[in-house]
């Protein structure tokens, strides 16, 4: 069946996210040691990022919800140290822009902007990304985000999710990203067809089942496959796109 629209995972297919994070850890350090010193003793970044962890791991609730886990976080190192009201907007506009200070791959927006031009796009995200700061919205017809949908990949029903915006079967819709488990499992379970970007020529790994129908090196390689692709009606898949 032919491929009508994509979806896309962004950290770590995009962008490398670890550099990211990385940052956005550091500048919620800054901040804390300039305007609340005896909590950024209290919680080094080590610290913070351990407390972290325990709240993920006592909150199976919020899985699919990274915000909020960090937001919490924040809360407790403050109660921690004796204040009840911790101010969660500042330190989470200050994470959130760092988080979003994205490098992107060199082969990513080339790419982008050849995909967009003949399907459908839609994101596919468990993180934190927001298109609109990095500024690759424009691109995009929809943003699927598991904080916003109650489920995270690998769960089918995100994946179901992205085709019910589309108005497309599964089938209809290449699922592409970078994780085997998370994107390439999942988005197969939920029938979906399946494009690993494999940037470091990994192999698949066993008790994974079969494995992508595309073993890409980077996103140039998709935007090369898709335009050997015979195009279906893209009117007919934009139309359903934009409901």
């Amino acid at each position: 069946m032919q491929i009508l629209a994509l979806t896309l995972d962004l950290d770590d297919t995009l962008w490398p996210v670890l550099p990211a994070l990385e940052r956005a850890d550091q500048a919620v350090d800054a901040w804390l040691r300039q305007h609340h010193p005896e909590v950024a003793r209290a919680w080094p970044i080590p610290a913070m990022r351990e407390l972290r962890a325990r709240v993920a791991a006592e909150r199976l609730d919020l899985a699919h919800d990274f915000t909020t886990q960090r937001q919490l976080t924040l809360q407790r190192a403050f109660a921690a140290c004796g204040m009840a009201a911790a101010p969660i907007e500042a330190l989470w506009e200050i994470y959130f822009a760092a988080r979003n200070t994205v490098e992107l791959y060199p082969d990513s927006l080339p790419a982008l902007q050849r995909i967009a031009a003949r399907l459908p796009l839609v994101s596919l995200t468990n993180g934190n990304a927001d298109l609109q700061r990095i500024g690759i919205h424009a691109h995009f017809v929809h943003h699927v985000c598991a904080r916003d949908s109650g489920m995270a990949k690998p769960d089918p029903r995100i994946f179901l999710a992205a085709a019910e915006r589309l108005g497309l079967a599964p089938q209809q819709i290449l699922h592409v990203g970078d994780d085997p488990a998370m994107d390439m499992a999942g988005a197969r379970d939920a029938g979906l067809r399946t494009a690993w970007i494999n940037r470091q020529a990994q192999r698949w790994p066993s008790g994974l089942g079969p494995p992508p129908e595309l073993d890409l090196r980077d996103m140039t390689a998709l935007a090369n496959w898709l335009e050997t692709q015979p195009v279906g009606d893209p009117a007919a898949a934009g139309q359903n796109a934009h409901h």
